[in-house]
């Protein structure tokens, strides 16, 4: 059985959070081995949920968000 990429990313926090049966965990083990594309979504969420996890967070600065939709709004024209 083979698994396309959308339904890989699909499954990406189910596979992370063990929640997935064996048999689509064997499929979609062989998809990341033969997927750097899917591989590396996988890997960038497991890091978003690593740092999310992480208690050692940090304040942004006050005007942090202004500057970064001032940011987002200039590039954007």
């Amino acid at each position: 059985m083979t698994i396309s990429c959308q339904e890989a990313w699909k499954e990406i926090s189910n596979f992370l959070e063990d929640e997935i049966d064996p048999a689509l965990r064997e499929v979609l083990e062989e998809h990341f081995r033969q997927c750097r594309h899917c591989t590396a979504i996988l890997d960038g969420t497991r890091n978003v949920i690593l740092l999310a996890a992480d208690e050692r967070t940090f304040t942004l600065p006050a005007a942090f968000s202004r500057r970064l939709q001032e940011k987002l709004l200039r590039s954007t024209d």
